[in-house]
């Protein structure tokens, strides 16, 4: 954490850079001091190893303003805890969590007085690429690796009114075995369902669920709201475990909701939102929570309750207090 002036946020998600990045290289066999340098000072060799095998992981996570000027990352620990779980899964040499968490903290120290005030925040991107330069390499993992934390000061990611939503029941976001592995091959797999539910149906989103199976977005985990009632698919390997949706989970239960956890299907979810009380909501480090006012089934649009996002919006304020340290949490 540090003390600074508050900067203004852009006005487009992830498109402006902080000047400061902390990096660290891992060759043979262990990794270098972190060090600070600016983020067009890296390039890559054709031939390196993330280029051509998807040797390549990452994280999204935030750093707030609270209300005293200091800057502090939200639930690090969590981040730096999978991006491990990642890099193994990959083959990647995982760095120690101590080296992960360093990084984290000496780029939002660097990068301060580019955090914006709420509900701006400085977004952070840790990443893990395999840098072995070996063409010849299709069967073999990258030896070598960069770990480096990128920062980007950031207002609002998704637009302020409620998203409309596409459901997919063929086509999964991605390989079942790489669900909870957070890399860029799991979201190109989803590129071109998203951009025809945008061209076709006008939507902003696409929720995967194969064979009726729900499971997450292109982008986010999905929760379902009802009067003190908190229903959301169970945690498999087939997608993402949301630091967001775990801390949406831990906040409603203080509160005294109900939070069910089951496996659900495209049907559980049209009955759910049949209901005038239910709402509907995407969770992700972005997003925060953001109300789905209509799904579109089969080609058909199904509103969302009576269009009520009074819930979503209470809990999104309460998530954002506590990551903002406006509120305190015993889970953080």
């Amino acid at each position: 954490m540090t003390n600074s002036e508050p900067a203004t946020a852009p006005p487009k998600f992830g498109t402006v850079f902080s000047e400061s990045m902390a990096i660290a290289r891992f060759e043979d066999g262990s990794w270098s001091a972190l060090e600070m340098v600016s983020p067009d000072s890296i390039t890559f060799h054709p031939a390196t190893h993330a280029l051509h095998y998807g040797s390549a992981c990452f994280e999204g996570l935030k750093a707030h303003r609270h209300p005293d000027g200091s800057v502090h990352a939200f639930r690090a620990d969590d981040h730096v805890r999978r991006l491990v779980q990642s890099a193994t899964r990959l083959c990647l040499p995982a760095p120690p969590n101590e080296l992960i968490a360093a990084a984290i903290t000496d780029t939002v120290e660097a990068n301060a007085a580019a955090t914006p005030e709420p509900p701006g925040s400085l977004y952070l991107r840790p990443v893990l690429m395999g840098t072995d330069l070996d063409i010849g390499a299709a069967a073999t993992p990258s030896r070598s690796a960069l770990l480096y934390v990128l920062a980007s000061p950031v207002g609002e990611y998704l637009p302020p009114r409620p998203l409309r939503i596409v459901v997919e029941t063929e086509i999964p976001r991605t390989t079942p075995q790489f669900g909870v592995v957070k890399t860029g091959a799991n979201y190109a797999m989803a590129l071109g369902v998203i951009g025809a539910a945008r061209e076709q149906h006008g939507a902003d989103q696409v929720l995967f669920a194969p064979d009726g199976a729900v499971e997450e977005t292109g982008a986010a985990n999905v929760v379902l709201l009802a009067d003190g009632h908190l229903l959301t698919p169970a945690l498999t390997d087939g997608f993402l475990h949301g630091v967001t949706r775990d801390s949406l989970l831990r906040l409603v239960r203080d509160r005294g909701w109900t939070v069910e956890e089951r496996a659900i299907t495209v049907d559980d979810v049209r009955e759910w939102i049949a209901r005038p009380s239910a709402e509907m909501a995407l969770t992700g480090t972005a997003a925060v929570l953001a109300s789905v006012g209509e799904l579109i089934v089969d080609g058909a649009p199904i509103a969302v309750g009576s269009g009520s996002t009074s819930l979503a919006a209470e809990l999104r304020t309460a998530l954002t207090d506590v990551q903002t340290g406006r509120a305190q949490a015993t889970w953080v």
